[in-house]
């Protein structure tokens, strides 16, 4: 009930998630599950609590941003960077990995130390031309470091990036077995429409299965490609 009910009633999915750990206090999942639900209602004391005991449960890491965003809640950004570099990243999922980016980004927005929250979302994984799960957070959080920085262009082309990604992912939901599409590297497909299986990657039209769908995506994406590249031709150059 509490997976059923967070994204629609935080505060209800919290109760249950409270009535769960009256029952089984000792189980890892059901402590996690208080946290996450703590965090959605915004009690980051309670979300910290639960995210330690929940590791002290089950040894695992996966819930290491959510703790960095907690610290950040309750008021300890710095706090939030020691635990961010507690934790070898490569132990970490490819997942895990950017949603730590993202919080230690914040964490340095906190302290005001925007260029170096910049470079907390300088990972492998913010590739602009292809979407995963996380491509459109990353994005948006690298558009809004650019925005405090001024580099108001910048932010708005990462911004755009973010909702392509969004869209992209949304014409994929329901396939299953595939976590990355092409945003706009559209020629990778074959003459017979063939998916590169060798680099892992599916292109944009063989996820739908509406041909004029399929149409319409490649075109709008092909389109923000060139209006993207019209951009960068026209942008001044950086006097720095």
């Amino acid at each position: 009930m509490a997976a059923r009910l967070i994204d629609e009633d935080p505060a209800l999915a919290h109760q249950h998630a409270l009535a769960a750990s009256r029952s089984a206090g000792r189980v890892g999942v059901v402590r996690e599950t208080v946290a996450i639900t703590a965090y959605a209602v915004g009690d980051f004391a309670l979300a910290l609590r639960e995210l330690r005991t929940h590791r002290r449960i089950t040894g695992s890491d996966e819930q290491l941003p959510l703790i960095v965003d907690s610290e950040r809640g309750v008021g300890r950004p710095d706090r939030a960077l020691e635990e961010g570099r507690s934790v070898d990243r490569a132990t970490l999922s490819v997942p895990v990995r950017v949603q730590l980016a993202i919080a230690m980004s914040g964490a340095r927005l906190d302290l005001g130390q925007t260029d170096r929250a910049l470079q907390e979302l300088e990972i492998p994984e913010a590739d602009p031309d292809r979407a995963f799960e996380w491509s459109p957070a990353l994005f948006s959080a690298r558009a809004a470091v650019l925005e405090e920085l001024g580099r108001l262009e910048e932010a708005a082309e990462w911004e755009r990036r973010a909702e392509v990604a969004a869209d992209a992912l949304d014409a994929a939901s329901g396939v299953a077995d595939r976590e990355v599409i092409v945003v706009e590297e559209i020629d990778l497909i074959d003459d017979e429409g063939a998916v590169d299986v060798a680099s892992g990657v599916i292109p944009v039209a063989d996820i739908v299965d509406d041909a004029v769908e399929v149409d319409e995506v490649a075109v709008d994406v092909a389109d923000g490609a060139s209006a993207a590249q019209e951009s960068d031709a026209d942008a001044p150059e950086d006097p720095r």
